[in-house]
């Protein structure tokens, strides 16, 4: 039986330590704190983060992470973004070679604003990173609801070897080279779920959650091509898909998170309420400075960050918005031949 080590004991390792145990393989799901894992191990489920969701025989919950490592052939990074860097780094000693590592978090490094893929070339330089994404909540996949997702790696071969451990009859798994449009992909849509959420704490309706994901759309699509991503990457699940499911969604955290400050919550008081990392607030801010660096106008991720960090009215942030001076929906420049007289 092969073995895979997954590090992240929250919602989605678990759910995908579930996935590939039930295709045969010996899953350590590794967490840091010996409570919380006792408890996995005489549960066989995690009550916490995805309750209904029992574990297969081949799920073992360790605090150990040499355990956890120790001749697997697959490692799987289930922490959030701004813990990926120091998992690396306590990952990089114990790293067998040749073995594959997949990151799952969707974020930007705030204090350095790199992709995932490109901290974790910093902290394992002998490693090609594989990216795992798109439109799934963990609560779904935990239970077999039909969901795609992409594996985005510069080497075809590790890209289709991780597509391999994770396709099942319930979780199809596409492969793209376009590993910068993928990881822009996933997490900024958190950052227009956040807003979202919040014209839905505003009490505002469809009409206007159509529009914030319709602009947020383009604006990460115009960040990402300015980055090097392929625009036709924003079309796909990594794109458009991630940012419909996590807009519309109850599972959202960014989502419910937004509707919070909508309805006037402080921020601080948000993030204790719901429990959990909400990672477009970390994003925001990475946006905003990437947004800067390539000189790229972000109105709706500039927006947000006002009422994040600067104490902004959500509602002046939207009135903002809807007043800013007029201009033409598509992003290429528009010619006179084009319009009829």
């Amino acid at each position: 039986m092969e073995k895979v080590g997954v590090l992240g004991a929250g919602s989605w390792g678990t759910a995908l330590a579930v996935v590939l145990a039930k295709k045969g393989y010996k899953v350590c799901l590794y967490g840091r704190r010996p409570e919380i894992i006792s408890q996995l191990g005489s549960s066989r489920q995690n009550d916490r983060y995805l309750p209904g969701v029992e574990f297969p025989a081949g799920v073992v919950p360790t605090s150990d992470l040499t355990l956890a490592l120790d001749k697997a052939g697959l490692i799987v990074l289930a922490v959030p973004s701004h813990a990926v860097r120091e998992t690396a780094r306590l990952l990089q000693p114990l790293l067998r070679s040749g073995t594959v590592v997949v990151n799952t978090a969707k974020g930007i490094e705030e204090e350095t604003h790199l992709r995932l893929s490109q901290v974790l070339r910093e902290e394992l330089p002998a490693v090609e990173p594989v990216v795992l994404s798109g439109p799934s909540h963990a609560e779904e996949v935990g239970l077999d609801v039909p969901t795609a997702v992409v594996a985005a790696c510069r080497q075809r071969k590790l890209a289709e070897k991780v597509q391999n451990y994770f396709m099942t009859p319930n979780l199809r798994v596409y492969t793209n080279p376009d590993v910068t449009g993928v990881e822009l992909g996933g997490a900024l849509k958190n950052v227009i779920a956040l807003c979202t959420g919040i014209a839905d704490g505003l009490g505002f309706g469809d009409n206007t959650k159509a529009a914030l994901m319709t602009r947020g759309l383009a604006e990460i699509g115009r960040l990402g091509v300015a980055m090097g991503a392929k625009a036709l990457t924003f079309a796909g699940l990594t794109g458009v898909g991630d940012l419909i499911v996590t807009c519309t969604s109850m599972h959202s955290r960014n989502r419910r998170a937004g509707i919070l400050l909508g309805q006037g919550t402080p921020l601080a008081q948000v993030l204790q309420e719901i429990g959990m990392v909400v990672e477009g607030v970390r994003t925001t801010r990475g946006a905003y400075f990437l947004a800067q660096k390539y000189k790229v106008e972000m109105p709706i991720v500039e927006q947000a960050y006002q009422v994040l960090f600067e104490g902004a009215s959500p509602y002046q942030a939207v009135r903002n918005l809807m007043q800013r001076g007029r201009t033409h929906e598509i992003e290429e420049v528009v010619t006179d031949q084009e319009w009829k007289a």
